[in-house]
């Protein structure tokens, strides 16, 4: 059962899945309707969170990139807890423990999100491909965001009392009351807009060097101007 797989098992099915989706998706190269520029979009998307996720789902994948780095919300207050919380080497274990967290939940978020792109409406996708760097990543944040951070949130708020639990009874004693809820679903927000620009990420480089792919379908329509016109 994959609720109780390893990390490195977990890592492993999660890179398998990556491999999927785009071969999946019809050939659209040489179609000028617009059903053909949907799916030309979908390979878009699909190829820019595959590349996402490969990142962000290997060790440190979060916290190691200033891009996607989750950090620890202020807590506020006067308190020995919240002084002790607003140090830095406190914060920065703890941040660690965050970014740790995010890393299985991007995991678990990963079919989610490539499901959502095979299913995904795409109203206007020849304005999308003729849009900004991160224009499909954009709608792609509209349509699933939420569904994104639902899916991630027990992740975070199981992950968070095993993990983070151990760093801050060390700092804080006996301490009770922290709001790990609300930390948690920080958390899960923070990573889904990690997620979403890495994804970003991704799609402006496959715009800027579409050959690089090795997708006759993706060159031919962010290339080929007979298909965006």
């Amino acid at each position: 059962m994959t609720a109780c797989a390893s990390p490195a098992r977990r890592r492993l099915l999660v890179q398998s899945a990556l491999l999927l989706p785009l071969l999946a998706l019809p050939g659209c190269a040489t179609t000028l309707g617009s059903y053909g520029v949907e799916e030309g979009v979908r390979r878009l998307l699909t190829l820019s969170s595959q590349r996402a996720f490969a990142r962000l789902t290997e060790p440190g994948g979060f916290y190691d990139d200033q891009l996607t780095r989750l950090t620890l919300p202020d807590t506020g207050g006067n308190d020995v807890l919240g002084a002790l919380l607003r140090t830095n080497a406190v914060r920065s274990r703890v941040a660690m423990a965050l970014n740790d967290v995010a890393v299985d939940a991007a995991e678990r978020a990963t079919p989610v999100v490539l499901d959502s792109i095979r299913s995904m409406t795409v109203t206007d996708a020849i304005a999308i491909l003729r849009g900004g760097p991160t224009a499909a990543t954009d709608l792609l944040q509209r349509q699933v965001g939420g569904a994104l951070v639902e899916a991630m949130f027990p992740e975070f708020s199981s992950g968070l009392r095993s993990d983070a639990l151990e760093i801050l009874t060390a700092v804080a004693g006996a301490r009770t009351g922290i709001d790990y809820m609300a930390l948690a679903r920080t958390g899960a927000e923070q990573a889904g807009q990690a997620i979403f620009r890495a994804i970003g990420r991704e799609e402006s480089a496959i715009r800027a060097d579409p050959r690089s792919t090795r997708d006759p379908a993706l060159i031919a329509l962010l290339t080929g101007s007979a298909l965006v016109r």
